[in-house]
């Protein structure tokens, strides 16, 4: 199989929008979490990392989204980053898609402007080039 991003969602409640993208990955699940919980992983395909405490509470900075605190951190399932001044809260969720595979469940939850899913689609589409098809026997 190779990665699939199904159609995201999108939702407005008053002033906070909500984006929803299922990302499948034909991989599996310990080697998609170094690329939602590592400064490495991040930004090879997502953005530059200033700083990322992988902890419940560490500080993170991610270039053009924001700074702010680690607020879920469930080692090889739930990475949660919600950022000051508007970048709202990034939710990365891993689950296993059979053995060799898993599925990204991503929500971005923020006020005002923010990236659009065009533009969450496009990191999307390099995150599954950057991590290529999973290795056979």
């Amino acid at each position: 199989m190779s990665g699939s991003i199904a159609q995201g969602t999108s939702q407005t409640h008053g002033n906070t929008h909500i984006l929803h993208f299922l990302v499948r990955l034909p991989r599996p699940m310990e080697d998609v979490w170094t690329a939602v919980a590592t400064p490495e992983g991040i930004g090879a395909w997502c953005t530059a990392v200033g700083v990322l405490e992988p902890r419940l509470d560490g500080a993170v900075s991610l270039r053009g989204l924001g700074s702010g605190r680690v607020t879920a951190w469930d080692v090889d399932r739930v990475a949660e980053y919600t950022l000051d001044e508007g970048g709202g809260r990034l939710r990365f969720h891993l689950e296993r898609d059979g053995t060799a595979e898993c599925v990204l469940r991503f929500t971005h939850e923020f006020q005002g402007e923010g990236p659009s899913d065009t533009d969450w689609r496009h990191k999307f589409e390099q995150l599954i080039d950057m991590l290529g098809p999973a290795s056979g026997p």
